[in-house]
């Protein structure tokens, strides 16, 4: 018979007792160890830690470019201030011309006006030094043409590209605005006031539309803070100078001075903005068989000839050998 003092596998009871003891104790310090240090702690902190690291290295990379930007930026305008360019008629066209564009960063006027004086000189010199290696042969005033001609693309590109990107963006406003009128409408119908009716039409069609959504937040802001509102309204007309956008200030003009129900008027504009739109849909429509002509009569007549005559004129050869 075994002792009263053996346990289970020989092992004394006191020795088991220990055991138990130290198994406990290990797992007590192993818990309070993972509740005050976190499994991947260090791991944790030594990322964050690189993460800070490369957004610090980045900033001050940002800053060091901006820093530059800023200086280059001041150099032209300090040129163009002497050659007293940023002055007069002409460079308010352009501002507004760069507004319409989307382009509307405080030193876009200062950039493109550089860019505009600059560009015929590089574009001339190119052309004049170039063009002997295109044309080895080149007479000096053919040289001379080449390079007036390069003149003529670098004064006029650059106010070509503005407009441009003006027409684009006006287009993509212009296809947006059906969608934005109808958003209009059910807020009108809603209760919501112009103010708010703007805010939350900009945010619903930022994603389809975010050109349109643009001017319309700007436009909120405007409404918020310039004393008369009809200014606010009128800005949105000048920066996109369509005439969609033209009879929509009108209609919000004429219901704010007059007082009429916004929800009405903006359906019956909307129901024209989207008949005139058919119309130009079927317009074009109706132009497609003049316009689908001259590619018929270059890009599928000369093959159906081909196919059609072909076999016949190889038979005729081949009677004749």
């Amino acid at each position: 018979m075994n002792q009263a003092g053996t346990a289970v596998g020989g092992l004394p009871g006191e020795s088991l007792v220990e055991l138990g003891v130290g198994i406990g104790s290990f797992l007590m310090v192993f818990a309070l160890y993972r509740a005050l240090f976190p499994a991947g702690s260090i791991t944790a902190r030594a990322r964050l830690y690189a993460k800070r690291r490369r957004e610090n290295r980045t900033a001050s990379r940002l800053g060091a470019k901006a820093a530059r930007r800023q200086k280059s930026v001041g150099m032209i305008r300090r040129l163009l201030e002497r050659l007293k360019l940023t002055k007069g008629a002409e460079v308010r066209k352009t501002a507004e011309l760069l507004t319409q564009a989307g382009w509307r960063t405080p030193d876009a006027l200062t950039v493109f006006l550089g860019i505009r004086l600059g560009m015929p000189i590089v574009m001339g010199t190119l052309a004049y030094l170039g063009a002997p290696t295109v044309a080895p042969h080149i007479l000096p005033i053919t040289r001379l043409f080449v390079a007036f001609v390069g003149i003529a693309v670098g004064a006029y590109g650059p106010t070509y590209f503005a407009k441009n990107a003006a027409q684009k963006r006006r287009r993509k406003v212009e296809i947006g605005l059906s969608d934005a009128l109808d958003l209009f409408v059910i807020c009108a119908e809603a209760g919501l006031g112009l103010d708010t009716a703007i805010n939350r039409v900009g945010k619903e069609i930022a994603r389809n539309a975010p050109e349109l959504a643009d001017e319309l937040k700007l436009t909120g802001l405007e409404l918020a803070f310039l004393p008369n509102r009809r200014d606010a309204l009128n800005n949105l007309m000048k920066r996109v100078d369509i005439a969609p956008i033209r009879n929509l200030v009108t209609t919000l003009t004429q219901t704010e001075r007059y007082g009429t129900p916004l929800a009405q008027s903006l359906r019956v504009l909307a129901t024209e903005f989207r008949n005139a739109r058919m119309m130009r849909a079927e317009e074009k429509a109706a132009r497609l068989p003049a316009v689908l002509t001259v590619p018929m009569i270059i890009f599928i007549l000369p093959p159906l000839f081909t196919v059609l005559v072909g076999p016949a004129i190889i038979q005729v050869l081949n009677q004749l050998h």
